[in-house]
């Protein structure tokens, strides 16, 4: 993908970038056999009021990374408020994906879900999820070092 910048003299500037910000559909996690094995064999990263759920994912067709988000029913009874939510998580993961996608190895099934108990403000939710990659990749990191 290149980006062209026109300045003010005609000079043009070219920017590559290794990947788009976009959230096609292939990146997202709709099988409900993945998903339940997630939930049954998935390691977990949590940093409160968000937890990520992973797993190696060897049947990705091409997709580094296959990604869902859920808000309990529980916690948050109206719709409207669950899927205020879920936008947050997906803008969130949607703008930050290539601090983790750069640098990891593999295909992986990541499923973010939202513990708190209060409606959060985009801010908290994306330092949250940064926290969460952080503590993701470390632990990859330090799973292919055991290896």
């Amino acid at each position: 993908m290149i980006n062209i910048i026109t300045l003010w003299h005609g000079i043009y500037i070219y920017f590559y970038s290794l990947m788009s910000f976009k959230f096609p559909k292939e990146e997202k996690l709709k099988s409900k056999k993945l998903i339940q094995k997630i939930f049954e064999e998935g390691a977990a990263v949590s940093k409160f009021p968000l937890k990520m759920l992973y797993l190696p994912n060897h049947a990705a067709n091409g997709v580094k990374l296959k990604v869902g988000v859920a808000v309990p029913k529980k916690n948050f009874k109206s719709a409207v408020h669950r899927n205020k939510i879920k936008r947050l998580l997906r803008e969130s993961y949607r703008l930050h994906k290539d601090k983790i996608f750069n640098k990891t190895e593999g295909s992986y099934a990541l499923l973010f879900l939202y513990l708190g108990k209060e409606i959060p403000d985009y801010k908290d939710i994306e330092e949250n999820m940064l926290a969460l990659f952080e503590r993701l990749l470390k632990r990859l990191n330090n799973e292919e070092n055991a290896e």
